[in-house]
């Protein structure tokens, strides 16, 4: 069964940084992409960004890119995003996310963890 367990989220003043983190189990991810979705209050979940497993290709919003690093540490079946500059309309809901095929922005991904809270304060 696959598991995802995201971890890292909290409360930062604008113009900070967090990294999140998700622990994947139960399978093996090779063929996988790994996902970051977010989710604010009153909004749709909305794609953040995306990475393949094993070719370590990324795909960014927008509204993230420059800002936001995805990555992944394959031998601990790891994925982070590293989230600087953060802004207030950064808050939300971040959720981890795995799929068997890329993961683009229309994407529905396969497994989705329970999320963690970010919070920027200004």
């Amino acid at each position: 069964q696959v598991q995802l367990v995201e971890s890292g989220g909290g409360l930062v003043q604008t113009g900070g940084s967090l990294r999140l983190s998700c622990a994947a189990s139960g399978r093996t991810f090779s063929n996988y992409a790994m996902a970051w979705f977010r989710q604010a209050p009153g909004k749709e979940r909305e794609f953040v960004t995306s990475i393949n497993w094993s070719a370590g290709s990324t795909l960014y919003a927008d509204s993230v890119k420059g800002r936001f690093t995805i990555s992944r540490d394959y031998p601990k079946n790891t994925v982070y995003l590293q989230m600087n500059s953060l802004k207030a309309e950064d808050t939300a809901v971040y959720y981890c996310a795995a799929h068997r095929y890329p993961i683009v922005v229309t994407t529905s991904p396969d497994y989705w963890g329970q999320g963690t809270q970010v919070t920027v304060s200004s």
